[in-house]
């Protein structure tokens, strides 16, 4: 049932997230990135794991560009074969060219880390999220695995209008500690 019901929400989801004006994703976009770059897990990380965004996600390229020049920068990439998703440091971004997707992705000559610091901050996509922490992301479960041994502090980001009361969860799906909306920023003490 959950399983038909997060698949469900999530094409609904993509569709709502497809028809967001450009003009107001953008100010939604710069607000997230202003509000990340503020807060105090930013400044208390040495380590910022953040995804690479793609059309209907919140923009992480100015959040990426920022850090560069004062933590140490690691995106993911993932392997759709395993389902395994590794993370690489980057110094640039000429360090990012497209993967398989059409997605940039890490360039991978510099090998793969994925043994972080608990004082390392980890952002997560997700097309929707809850009151609760728990998130709905693109149905491959990176995240979860990765989530599942991350010592660090984990932190989403995600439109407001797309924070719901609750969502489908399912017993492997991992929580994030805080959220960031364009309006706010959400703790939920995990």
């Amino acid at each position: 049932m959950q399983v038909s019901a997060k698949k469900e929400l999530r094409a609904l989801l993509k569709h709502e997230r497809s028809i967001i004006p450009k003009d107001k994703k953008a100010i939604w976009d710069n607000s997230i990135s202003e509000k990340l770059l503020q807060s105090e897990y930013y400044r208390a990380c040495r380590e910022l794991l953040i995804y690479v965004s793609f059309d209907i996600e919140v923009d992480t390229i100015k959040i990426i560009s920022h850090a560069l020049g004062e933590k140490q920068v690691y995106c993911p990439k993932c392997f759709g074969d395993t389902n395994i998703m590794e993370f690489y440091r980057i110094t640039s971004l000429d360090d990012l060219k497209k993967g398989k997707y059409g997605i940039l992705e890490p360039n991978t000559s510099n090998g793969a880390t994925n043994s972080f610091s608990a004082d390392s901050l980890c952002v997560v996509p997700g097309l929707s999220f809850d009151n609760n922490g728990h998130r709905l992301g693109f149905g491959k479960g990176f995240y979860d695995r990765f989530l599942s041994d991350f010592a660090g502090t984990a932190i989403g980001i995600c439109y407001d209008s797309f924070v719901k009361e609750s969502l489908p969860t399912e017993e492997f799906d991992k929580c994030v500690d805080h959220l960031i909306t364009e309006q706010r920023i959400i703790s939920f003490g995990q």
